[in-house]
């Protein structure tokens, strides 16, 4: 059996891989520590309650991140030919689809609180010797769950960008916008002082339905990737340039009188096939092996294509 050869990463790329594993490894960390200050501040409000268990989630993209890393860093073998570059689409589905499943689980909490009137009671806390309402305490522990998730999103979102990673990318638009839960909660809690019972239940829901919407989202961008859609930029914007770019490097051999591609995303990698007709005289083998040689050398993430030769009557037929 012939086993492709293992994807190399260039040095800059994998520079910035090594990154996003230092950063994915650092939101473990802090996540950790914010679950745990949640689940001290929580008592029985339901704001809270969907905080930490987005809080949780948090976790997800991390570990599948790094989870699917270790897979995709071993060679094709005799029962992976192709090589466990697919991976990392599936990881992202899995951490798209836990989210989806956990937000309509918050939907159904946070609605039913609502349905049954149910009266949260945020009593106070003996702090070194004194009454403090658990409100502040809450409210606190709200502040600090948004601020490194904020700025890990912000170092993160470049790098995802730059080795294209989907996971990453998800990853860091889910932190970058979790000053919003932490504003939802603290309007809940700082409603339920007021004596607004129904805030804290809405403040729920609201967190409930942005978290069911990013899943929503990853879900169908992480099918899309598994059914090979055309290569997609990192925030799915455009198609991705390197369609293009392929194209017009092999379409500049002297020896091709036309090209054209048909590629597909394999996570980190692209992959596809590379239609050539050839110009008369042009040896095939030859032709094709060095096709194959410029469309890799036209960009970082083009790897290891085939190319069929079609004769000019049937491209053109």
């Amino acid at each position: 059996m012939k086993l492709r050869q293992p994807f190399v990463w260039p040095e800059e790329q994998a520079r910035q891989l090594r990154r996003a594993h230092r950063l994915e490894w650092a939101t473990l960390f802090f996540m950790t520590t914010i679950i745990l200050v949640m689940a001290f501040a929580m008592g029985s409000s339901q704001a809270m309650r969907a905080a930490w268990i987005e809080d949780i989630l948090g976790l997800v993209p991390a570990a599948a991140f790094l989870i699917a890393r270790r897979f995709e860093r071993k060679p094709p073998d005799e029962h992976f030919p192709f090589g466990y570059y697919k991976v990392i689409p599936i990881a992202y589905l899995v951490a798209a689809t836990t989210v989806v499943i956990l937000a309509l689980y918050l939907i159904y909490d946070s609605a039913t609180a609502l349905l049954t009137r149910d009266h949260p009671t945020i009593g106070p806390i003996e702090i070194f010797g004194h009454d403090i309402w658990m409100g502040w305490v809450m409210i606190a522990a709200l502040a600090y769950s948004a601020v490194p998730p904020v700025i890990l999103g912000r170092m993160k979102m470049p790098v995802a960008e730059a080795i294209h990673d989907k996971v990453l990318v998800a990853d860091a638009a889910m932190q970058r916008a979790d000053w919003m839960t932490a504003l939802a909660g603290i309007g809940g809690i700082v409603g339920v002082g007021f004596g607004f019972w129904w805030a804290d239940a809405v403040a729920a829901l609201v967190i409930s339905l942005d978290v069911l919407n990013d899943g929503r989202v990853h879900v169908v961008q992480a099918l899309k990737d598994l059914a090979d859609e055309v290569p997609m930029t990192p925030k799915r914007q455009a198609p991705d340039p390197i369609t293009g770019d392929v194209c017009r490097a092999v379409e500049a051999l002297p020896f091709v009188r036309r090209a054209d591609v048909a590629l597909r995303d394999e996570g980190h990698p692209v992959s596809g096939t590379i239609y050539i007709s050839l110009a008369e005289g042009a040896e095939p083998a030859s032709s094709a092996a060095e096709v194959s040689r410029v469309a890799e050398g036209a960009h970082w993430r083009m790897y290891d294509p085939d190319v069929v030769i079609v004769d000019e009557k049937a491209w053109w037929g």
